[in-house]
């Protein structure tokens, strides 16, 4: 993952505030994509 999307995902998640800088700090860049898509993608599971 770019620095830049990576970035933008990290503000993202500490916007919801469930996770602190320190926390996110030490995530991989596949944990900060899944933690990105579950708490911002939209599923079609969303709307049924």
């Amino acid at each position: 993952m770019s620095q830049l999307a990576r970035d933008s995902k990290v503000k993202n998640l500490l916007g919801k505030q469930k996770f602190t800088e320190k926390e996110i700090a030490k995530m991989t860049d596949p944990q900060i994509e899944y933690y990105h898509w579950l708490y911002f993608e939209d599923s079609v599971y969303d709307y049924m």
